[in-house]
């Protein structure tokens, strides 16, 4: 019986301590301790459980491995390359027929401003005279020449040879080149946008005849655009400045303008227009896509 009691005295601290290791049961200090053991054993020599020469050899794995991955990357973005050209895209059937876009561009589709108050039309001018700058008839005749008129100008040879660019010069634009009125018919009233066609490698448009423009009400009462008048001539682009030739070898092309001078359009009141490419191959009524062969734009001229 007294060795039953004493064995029942025993049993709840030798209890305890089985529960508590069953638990594992660590403190703070253990932890740290084991922690501090796994980042780095100095009896071992290990870290985070591994030799140096262990580290060594994963190291060199994954650098062999991810070169070769590299390398291949090269090598098939090296054999793709050669199956391109720099001077002329391989696939070219989402480009044609051409975009148009206008200047000036500055706060969307909108071209809003007062007559009397000339800090509202200012910037347009100033965009204006920013983007005809390579227009100018001096830089033109340094750095382009002269064509023939009504036909293609069509240039052999190799493709990466440079190519000529014809002359557009501003003068052409006339009341809307800026030179007699450098505000562009903005300080009255009247103001002269400028529309081209996105360029588009080897393309000739309008099939051996000029493409035309021309501007009406897009929506509401055609009277509130009353006149318009186009430059030059009667708002075509001459077939002499195509086909384009790409950035590489066309390097002093600039893109023929037609000038709509808006003179005579209902003043205090928002004007939705819609100027179109005219001529044999060109799309202008796909509602999808606003851009393609005609342009929506909004005038609102205040007095």
């Amino acid at each position: 019986p007294e060795n039953k009691h004493e064995e029942k005295v025993q049993d709840p601290d030798r209890g305890e301590d089985e529960t508590k290791a069953d638990m594992g049961s660590k403190t703070w200090a253990d932890l740290a301790g084991e922690m501090k053991m796994f980042l780095w054993n100095p009896e071992e020599r290990t870290c985070l459980g591994r030799t140096a020469k262990s580290w060594g050899l994963i190291f060199l794995f994954y650098f062999i491995f991810y070169s070769c991955l590299a390398g291949m990357f090269a090598f098939c973005l090296y054999v793709m390359l050669l199956t391109l050209s720099p001077y002329t895209p391989t696939y070219r059937d989402r480009v044609s027929p051409p975009g148009v876009m206008i200047r000036p561009y500055l706060n969307g589709f909108t071209i809003a401003f007062n007559v009397s108050q000339p800090s509202t039309w200012q910037p347009y001018v100033d965009s204006m005279h920013h983007f005809l700058a390579a227009y100018d008839d001096k830089v033109q005749e340094e750095k382009n020449i002269e064509c023939v008129s009504g036909q293609y100008f069509i240039q052999g040879g190799n493709e990466s040879e440079e190519k000529k660019a014809c002359q557009f010069k501003r003068s052409l634009l006339q009341n809307c080149s800026g030179i007699e009125d450098p505000t562009f018919g903005y300080s009255k009233g009247q103001p002269c946008i400028l529309l081209k066609m996105n360029r588009i490698i080897g393309y000739r448009p309008g099939a051996g005849v000029p493409v035309s423009v021309d501007c009406k009400v897009q929506k509401g009462n055609e009277s509130n655009l009353r006149s318009v008048d186009f430059y030059p001539g009667n708002g075509t682009f001459d077939l002499m400045y195509y086909p384009y030739y790409g950035k590489f070898t066309h390097v002093n092309y600039t893109s023929p303008l037609v000038a709509m001078h808006f003179t005579d359009v209902k003043k205090n009141y928002v004007v939705p227009i819609q100027c179109s490419l005219n001529g044999k191959g060109i799309i202008n009524n796909v509602n999808s896509d606003r851009f393609l062969g005609r342009i929506i734009f909004t005038l609102n001229i205040g007095k």
